[in-house]
């Protein structure tokens, strides 16, 4: 039985030797069970929360709009710059040549680290705190500019009003899920040539859909990124003003975080899905990777069997999520509704959840990117693998210390709940702000802010759990 298992053991760890872009998935991960009170940290962190509205109560009880201005913030003041989105179109198309002729290591690929480790997870906390720049850099400005120049169509075609409320963000939920399932789902996200693929044709699908629906529809509406980021960018304490006598001028304000989120703009079925989807997204990323969910869906976590057997369940996960996330979003407004008929159809509490879609981003990416980091930089001094050192990185040697001492791993999980509980204070005052401007009788607003303050206080738990509980390493 042990020669056996002996063997099992020598035959699984030859076959990740040869086949690394199978295996590695994120190279971060926790490495051990935290010998932390870990229950004591929930229930602190939902008192947090708790507390956050009681207070809230009496330091905000009359309605704001002389206080901040409710209105459509800042999305357009970042003009897109042709040079810039230019450099990044060729840089994207470089990248994704060395996906399909470079080393075919993960780890030693420009392409999927560039993808998940600068992209995804950094420049999404670059833009949490400097403002939407994926709309100044980003490759499909410049690509409409040459559709038109190369082809002759007109890329800028007005789409009525009613096409546009039919119409809005639910490409960018279908197409976001796609992304969400190639990351969590598929048995070799990291594999450079697979995801050099995946991106040559979403290259090509967003040429499609910008000669179809038009630039301006496209990029607002349903291009998942530009969607993403400019959501994202609403949290960020920096952002660009519009000056008065020059507007090529770049002028950089200064608010409170989050102060982006108070806006008179309702999202539309289809944005209060991708917020939904995005959350239920990393909070399923997560929960995937727990000894629940193996045992949940009949795996030995002691003895995984790859990425390849857990495509069915958890796609199904996947889905199941976003379906109770969506199910119990509207469930609370019902209930709200209910507690106070005069809560109209808004959108205060589906802004609420950006920040807390964020703070799992933060917390649920942190150690990986604290790992994942360390071989971007190399790989970066060393971009087409011919022995260049650009950076003086090349050389570097890979420390995942971090995630096996013990006083690292604790810092690091402090810097996660606390990422949580600053996300779900964040989007308590939020919604109370939110509501404050809509609703002008203090108690009635309570009324309809006490569901959603219980869901928030429940998703804090859940969360920290997640964080606390065992996982596949």
């Amino acid at each position: 039985m042990r020669l056996q298992q002996g063997s099992k053991f020598l035959l699984s760890a030859g076959f990740a030797s040869f086949f690394p872009q199978l295996v590695f998935a994120h190279a971060g991960s926790r490495g051990h069970v935290l010998l932390l009170p870990t229950q004591l940290y929930i229930v602190g962190g939902a008192a947090v929360v708790a507390l956050t509205f009681a207070v809230m109560i009496f330091v905000v009880r009359q309605p704001i709009s002389g206080q901040y201005q409710i209105s459509q913030n800042d999305e357009n003041d970042a003009e897109p710059n042709p040079w810039l989105s230019l450099l990044s179109l060729l840089t994207l198309l470089l990248l994704v040549w060395i996906g399909f002729t470079g080393n075919r290591d993960p780890i030693q690929n420009l392409l999927p680290l560039t993808v998940w480790v600068f992209w995804w997870i950094g420049f999404t906390m670059l833009t949490a705190l400097f403002g939407n720049f994926w709309a100044v850099i980003s490759p499909w400005l410049i690509l409409e500019k040459l559709l038109q120049l190369f082809t002759g169509v007109q890329t800028n075609k007005k789409r009525s009003l009613e096409d546009a409320e039919r119409w809005a963000y639910w490409p960018a939920v279908i197409l976001f899920f796609g992304f969400a399932w190639l990351e969590l789902v598929h048995p070799s996200p990291m594999d450079p040539e697979t995801l050099a693929g995946f991106i040559s044709l979403y290259v090509l699908l967003t040429t499609v859909a910008i000669r179809i629906f038009g630039a301006e529809f496209w990029l607002k509406y349903g291009e998942p990124f530009s969607v993403f980021f400019r959501m994202v960018g609403w949290l960020a304490p920096f952002y660009r003003k519009k000056a008065a006598a020059q507007k090529s001028r770049l002028s950089i304000g200064i608010r409170w975080p989050c102060t982006g989120l108070l806006r008179s703009d309702s999202l539309p079925a289809g944005g209060v899905a991708f917020v939904l989807l995005v959350l239920s997204t990393v909070s399923f990323d997560g929960l995937s990777k727990t000894f629940w969910w193996l045992s949940l869906v009949e795996k030995n976590p002691l003895e995984f069997p790859g990425r390849t057997e857990m495509m069915l369940p958890n796609t199904l996960g996947l889905c199941i999520t976003f379906l109770m996330f969506f199910s119990a979003f509207y469930a609370v407004k019902r209930l709200a509704s209910w507690l106070n008929p005069e809560v109209q159809e808004t959108s205060s509490f589906i802004y609420s959840m950006i920040p807390i879609a964020f703070g799992y981003h933060f917390a649920h990416y942190l150690p990986t990117f604290i790992i994942d980091i360390q071989y971007a930089l190399i790989a970066l001094s060393d971009p087409f693998g011919i022995g260049w050192n650009l950076l003086g990185t090349a050389e570097w040697v890979v420390s995942s210390s971090y995630l096996a001492n013990y006083d690292s791993a604790v810092l690091i999980w402090y810097l996660q709940i606390s990422g949580i509980i600053l996300a779900h204070v964040g989007a308590v005052i939020v919604f109370h702000l939110l509501q404050m401007h809509e609703n002008r009788a203090l108690a009635k607003t309570l009324q309809g802010q006490l569901p959603a303050t219980v869901l928030m206080i429940a998703y804090t738990v859940f969360g920290l759990w997640l964080l606390s509980t065992p996982v596949l390493s």
